[in-house]
């Protein structure tokens, strides 16, 4: 049995520089940075008090973005009180997607359309605040909402709520490469006909007390509270850690024949998938990025293609000292010399790692470069550290023809997953 191919034809995002594709796509190219002192809550007994912050979201913002897509007068959007902020995410950025993909649901046969949205780690801040009650006024005041909004699958589940569909819906949690396992595992979903249309990604909220206080008290994060915007700095001697963000990344993917036939508008054709396990450690990388390469190689193997045809890779590159030297290394591995005549950046630079959404928002960045023929830069990388010597696209971003461009998250618990996108 042949694969079937796969497209796609939808962007959305939620980020800390904005909620509309083309605005956020302008501003990274454009170097601007979205990391701020933290706003929504008292963080200033706390080492780091800054992140990649979605301060000015509001999911009533989308009413009218989801109209078009309602049945019945009882489809609505539901209310903020009973969906965590993560869930929120992904399903405002579902609907932008859906609507940059132009695709009515309502004429689609819905046992062939499915959701893939995955999270991190889920609705913290619905922990925080339910044990908050349970201590203070005793579990008769514990909402009965608790486990609809803080489980894992909650985005998912309401996405396919919300657009009535009735295909393959589940939820992926591989921790920083979750966002990537769930459009890797949507489109194979489509490559071998168990659907037409997935709506896939990452959502992640965990930019709270608790979430970020792990974090801290694991010492990964920046303390570079003088200067936030200078914070992030992939491959950077001066690094200090990385920067804890929130958002989400959606995609909607279809089979090439069923997004023709419609007329979409397709950014780019998903043409690899590879993952793997480091076996390692559950939160350090493989020192030699050993597990990242073998992602990077398999899904070049799911391509049919060799590495030389990369030109760009929107790297992991988190600006920690041993993520981003494994992953120089991983990349020499699969690449050999090719490793330096491609370009490679990090996003993360100017929006912080928002962890299980991560990959979702590379994935669309990705496919904008692959459409547009533009890198986004890696800002902050004034001098790099020795053993990271390859192009990382630094401040300014490039305009290169570009026709495959791989994406990559690997996350803790040694999970690695690589996207390979090709122009069409």
């Amino acid at each position: 049995m042949s694969k079937r191919r796969v497209v796609i034809t939808g962007l959305g995002v939620v980020t800390s520089l904005g909620e509309v594709v083309d605005q956020v796509w302008d501003a990274l190219c454009a170097g601007k940075s979205g990391i701020v002192p933290i706003r929504r809550w008292d963080c200033s007994t706390y080492p780091t008090r800054f992140g990649g912050e979605c301060y000015d979201f509001d999911l009533t913002k989308y009413k009218d973005a989801y109209a078009r897509h309602r049945r019945s007068d009882e489809d609505e959007i539901p209310r903020n009180g009973r969906l965590d902020r993560f869930a929120q995410f992904g399903i405002a950025a579902s609907i932008s997607a859906a609507n940059d993909a132009n695709i009515d649901f309502k004429t689609e046969d819905t046992t062939r359309c499915g959701v893939i949205i995955g999270t991190g780690i889920g609705g913290i801040e619905t922990i925080e605040e339910q044990n908050k009650i349970l201590v203070s006024r005793g579990v008769s005041r514990v909402s009965p909402f608790t486990v609809p909004r803080l489980m894992a699958n909650a985005a998912s589940g309401n996405v396919s709520i919300l657009f009535r569909l009735n295909g393959p819906n589940t939820c992926v949690s591989t921790a920083c490469a979750t966002g990537s396992n769930a459009i890797g595992d949507a489109g194979r979903l489509i490559q071998y006909g168990l659907a037409d249309v997935m709506i896939a990604g990452g959502a992640e909220a965990a930019l709270s007390s608790l979430g970020m206080s792990t974090f801290v008290a694991a010492r990964a994060l920046s303390t570079r509270n003088e200067e936030p915007t200078l914070a992030s700095r992939p491959w950077d001697k001066d690094r200090d850690g990385f920067v804890q963000a929130e958002g989400a990344g959606v995609v909607i993917l279809e089979e090439y024949e069923h997004a023709r036939a419609r007329g979409a508008r397709i950014y780019a054709e998903l043409v690899g998938y590879g993952m793997s396990g480091d076996g390692y450690h559950i939160t350090a990388p493989d020192s030699e990025g050993r597990g990242a390469a073998a992602a990077m190689k398999l899904a070049l193997k799911d391509a049919g293609v060799s590495g030389e045809v990369v030109d760009y890779i929107n790297a992991h590159g988190t600006s920690t000292e041993l993520g981003d030297l494994a992953e120089t290394k991983a990349v020499k591995t699969t690449f050999g010399e090719h490793a330096y005549k491609m370009a490679l950046s990090s996003t993360k630079s100017q929006l912080g790692h928002s962890l299980g959404a991560s990959g979702g928002m590379e994935a669309v960045f990705s496919s904008l470069s692959v459409s547009r023929n533009l890198i986004p830069p890696t800002i902050n990388l004034e001098n790099p550290s020795p053993d990271c010597d390859l192009d990382y696209t630094p401040l300014k971003a490039r305009d290169r023809k570009i026709t495959y461009a791989m994406s990559n998250s690997f996350g803790f618990g040694g999970h690695n997953a690589s996207l390979l996108f090709k122009k069409i």
